[in-house]
Parts: structure tokens; sequence; C-alpha cells
């Protein structure tokens, strides 16, 4: 999905919804101006996110930890770090993709480092691509994410 993504030229909201449903994917009923934003397939949450100032990113979820009834984890730290060993499996499949030819490391800024729990992040034709862990509130779930972004086209 990433590669079919990556040859997008912009990377839209509506090119993507389009790559979306060609792979079979299950719209989940969020449309945003006119266009499905939300998506499911084999356990895999999908989104796509059109910022104010016009930028496109294209979310996966491919490991979420809800938080217990209480409205917080057990064990935080035995949540992050399975997660970050489930982060660590995933990265290779990245970098040994067809994508691999394409990437380049990208520094880590103060904010990624602050957003989130463990990262990586890579410029990708022109885009970024990052994968990491993230929990954006105590009472959230914590997920394994990679999203693909380019600024500045809606």
């Amino acid at each position: 999905m990433l590669e079919d993504l990556r040859r997008l030229a912009p990377l839209t909201a509506q090119g993507s919804a389009a790559r979306f449903l060609a792979h079979e994917w299950t719209p989940g009923g969020k449309p945003r101006d006119g266009v499905e934003t939300s998506w499911d397939k084999d356990g895999v949450g999908g989104w796509i996110q059109t910022s104010s100032g016009r930028a496109v990113s294209v979310s996966f979820a491919f490991w979420i930890r809800d938080v217990d009834e209480s409205g917080y984890f057990d064990d935080l730290e035995a949540v992050y770090e399975q997660a970050e060993h489930v982060l660590a499996g995933f990265l290779p499949e990245i970098e040994n993709s067809s994508l691999a030819g394409h990437l380049v490391e990208h520094e880590l800024t103060a904010a990624d480092k602050d957003e989130f729990i463990r990262v990586r992040k890579w410029t990708l034709s022109g885009r970024t691509l990052t994968a990491g862990v993230i929990q954006q509130d105590t009472d959230l779930p914590v997920m394994v994410v990679v999203t693909l972004e380019e600024s500045g086209i809606a």
C-alpha cells in the first residue's frame, strides 16, 4: 500500500481513498469533504487526514493496545516495551521492501522525540515516512503507526 501511495503524484486525499478502495479496504463511514477518511483491512486501521494547511497524510495503525477498564494500563512500561518490540519487528519490512532504494534517513526533531515513544523517520520521494510507537494521551491506546505525509497539497 505504501508503494502504491508513493507513486501518487501529488499525494491527495482523493487519490489515497481510491488506493484504499483498489486494495479492498473497508470504509469506516468517516467522510470529510466528500472523501472517506477511515479504513480497515485485516485488523489494520487506515486514516487519511488533511490539515488546514492542505497537507495530506495517510496513517496506518497495525498494533493497538487499549487502556483497561479503569482508563489506564496496569503496567504502562510493559505496554511500551511490547509496542517497541512490534515496531522493531516491523522496521525491516520497510527497510527491506521495494521502498528501500528510495528511503533517506531523516533526522528526528524535538517534536518527534516528544510525540513518539520510539520513532524512525525517512524522506521518501520528497515526502516524510514515519514509523513509531505513540500514545497521544494517557487515557488513549498505545499504537504502532506508519504515516506517509506530503505537505501543501490537498
